[in-house]
């Protein structure tokens, strides 16, 4: 029992902890009745010390661009996150994201891995792999904002993750879509995130599930929690032109100083 509750935890070990975590309680009652007669107080405490490792085992992968929002859920979460993986498509901001997410992840020890997605931006049509005079200035409410959708692109993450989370004894994938992302992305909406997961908890033996627990929420509610949480904006990326300096213009970039400013973060 002493050896069970020193053990470190590392991927290897999941699928231990996963089953112990099924049968122990019986394995409890066994013992307890068969050689914890007389200290069956003792026999509790150590029960007790294992419910505390099981309740706060790691049990989920992110999708974590560097972005504010997935950013906000690597923090919020940090907890279950064993794993965070960035995706790198083409887009004109991938270079400017992945570092920042690679930066937060060796801040909070989390492990960090990048898939290429190169034929993505060889296959797929969106203003958000032609190069920054590509992309569309103004609000997300303009109609021209649509142009920056890559197709299916949430699928297909969604899709991989689920397969590394198998893969690694886990059994939930998170991405961070919000709010303000319904109207002009279909692969952020409520509709889309239950189908998912409906997909990935049929498809795979452990029946993994996406989580996405800002979709309801705004960018303005997703910058509060990030304050509160004491993140380092200045360390994540936004503009979707990809450039030195964020344009200040584009549907993102507009998005992003509304909601620091809401939330009365600043960001040098």
């Amino acid at each position: 029992m002493i050896f069970l509750i020193t053990l470190s935890y590392t991927p290897c070990k999941r699928k231990i902890f996963f089953i112990l975590r099924h049968v122990g309680f019986y394995y409890y009652l066994w013992l307890r009745r068969r050689y914890f007669r007389s200290e069956k107080i003792k026999i509790d405490l150590v029960f007790l010390s294992l419910i505390r490792i099981f309740a706060h085992m790691k049990d989920s992968v992110l999708i974590l661009s560097g972005g504010m929002d997935s950013t906000t859920l690597l923090y919020d979460m940090r907890e279950r996150i064993a794993l965070a993986v960035s995706f790198n498509y083409g887009s004109n901001h991938n270079a400017k994201e992945i570092p920042f997410a690679r930066w937060h992840c060796e801040q909070l020890g989390i492990r960090h891995i990048v898939i290429e997605l190169g034929f993505m931006h060889q296959y797929f049509k969106s203003s958000l792999l032609e190069g920054a005079d590509a992309i569309p200035e103004g609000q997300y409410a303009d109609d021209n904002i649509t142009s920056t959708v890559v197709p299916f692109r949430n699928g297909i993450m969604l899709s991989i993750a689920a397969g590394i989370a198998e893969s690694n004894g886990l059994k939930y994938v998170m991405m961070a879509n919000h709010g303000g992302d319904h109207t002009v992305y279909p692969d952020c909406r409520p509709a889309f995130v239950e189908a998912m997961s409906a997909a990935t908890k049929a498809g795979t033996f452990p029946g993994i599930e996406v989580l996405a627990p800002y979709t309801n929420i705004s960018k303005i509610d997703i910058a509060k929690k990030g304050k509160a949480l004491g993140i380092d904006y200045s360390k994540t990326w936004s503009c979707y032109k990809g450039g030195d300096e964020p344009c200040g213009k584009c549907a993102t970039c507009i998005e992003r100083e509304e909601a620091l400013r809401e939330a009365g973060i600043i960001v040098n």
